[in-house]
């Protein structure tokens, strides 16, 4: 019967951890850096906007795993040297950045222009108008799709094992390579993301109905 020692459980737990750590610094990350680029998506300006669709589709055109090695090893010919978490961290803000940020501009402007122009109406600047009126609704109608990217992020983290990162996925090929037992190891790193992802899934497809059924 296969098992693991309290050793191999704890060297997996903190795996655990730092892909729960990963998956919050990204998705942070990628909430603030990707309510700017939804903001730029919409903005006037023509180049402002150019710009954000640039950046949109350098990191939604590029597999993660290639943004992952362009940030660990292209960083430090520019004399910028970073450890294997630190790139990490950035490569994934800067992914969440691309699709969150996608994801808003969509539901921003889903928002009828009959509400802005009335609020425009009634000379309330720019400013007021966005962050009083429009966002708060095109946040709460991309809620679901905004769970749904967390659900891949997290399962994104597991190639930072690719830059020498010791999180979940790694952990449990290190454990597999020393136990042999690759079947009984992978399982339970399996069992561990379902019982992370299926929640998270679950939710969004709650909060999805419940937008379907509420009534327009």
């Amino acid at each position: 019967m296969p098992h693991l020692g309290i050793n191999e459980i704890t060297f997996l737990a903190q795996g655990l951890k730092w892909t729960l750590f990963l998956t919050a610094i990204g998705f942070v990350g990628g909430i603030l850096f990707g309510l700017i680029v939804a903001l730029a998506r919409v903005a006037q300006n023509r180049l402002v906007r150019v710009l954000a669709m640039a950046w949109i589709a350098l990191f939604q055109g590029t597999p993660l795993l290639m943004q992952l090695f362009v940030v660990f090893f292209g960083l430090p010919l520019f004399g910028l040297n970073v450890s294997a978490w630190a790139a990490v961290a950035i490569a994934l803000t800067a992914h969440a950045s691309a699709f969150l940020g996608e994801i808003w501009r969509g539901a921003i402007q889903a928002i009828p222009k009959g509400q802005s122009e009335a609020a425009h109406a009634l000379g309330m600047h720019y400013r007021a108008r966005m962050f009083d009126i429009v966002l708060p609704q095109a946040l709460k109608i991309s809620l679901p799709a905004t769970i749904g990217f967390l659900v891949q992020l997290l399962k994104g983290t597991s190639l930072a094992a690719i830059v020498g990162f010791i999180e979940l996925t790694r952990a449990g090929q290190i454990i597999s390579n020393q136990t042999y037992q690759p079947l009984f190891v992978f399982g339970l790193v399996g069992a561990l993301y379902f019982a992370m992802c299926w929640p998270l899934s679950h939710w969004g497809r709650r909060m999805e109905r419940r937008l379907a059924e509420a009534p327009r």
